[in-house]
């Protein structure tokens, strides 16, 4: 069985392995938190605000380098992909930095607020087209 995470959301971290642990983000207790030997991860709620519910989470994870320093990555699965993104050392990881990757790793609505479109070409008489996925 899976023992469940700590989770972030609304700018307070719930720890489920002290009872009754609730930390606000950016404040001394959070960033003690972060550097403690035994915490190593924690999931982030995706707030679609317009819509008012969690479109899902990112898993943030501490990672630590072959010379001992720790950092940390968001993970979040899209699909059959895995994106990963660097955050930073304990003292970078504040709630702006957090809704900044949060956004990052959000799912999008349309194609037209997507990084990348799929495109199409066709041969037309030996000349191509190409067609963003928004033209269908």
């Amino acid at each position: 069985m899976t023992e469940p995470i700590p989770t972030v959301s609304d700018g307070l971290l719930f720890d489920t392995d002290v009872l009754a642990s609730i930390v606000q983000l950016d404040t001394p207790a959070w960033f003690a938190w972060l550097e403690e030997p035994t915490t190593d991860r924690f999931s982030y709620a995706l707030h679609n605000r317009a819509l008012g519910y969690i479109d899902g989470f990112m898993t943030v994870r501490k990672e630590r380098r072959q010379r001992g320093t720790a950092y940390w990555s968001a993970y979040r699965r899209q699909g059959q992909r895995l994106r990963k993104l660097y955050i930073g050392r304990s003292a970078t990881l504040t709630q702006a930095r957090l809704e900044e990757i949060a956004g990052r790793l959000r799912p999008r609505d349309g194609p037209d607020q997507t990084h990348t479109s799929l495109v199409f070409l066709s041969g037309f008489g030996g000349k191509f087209s190409s067609t963003t996925t928004a033209d269908f």
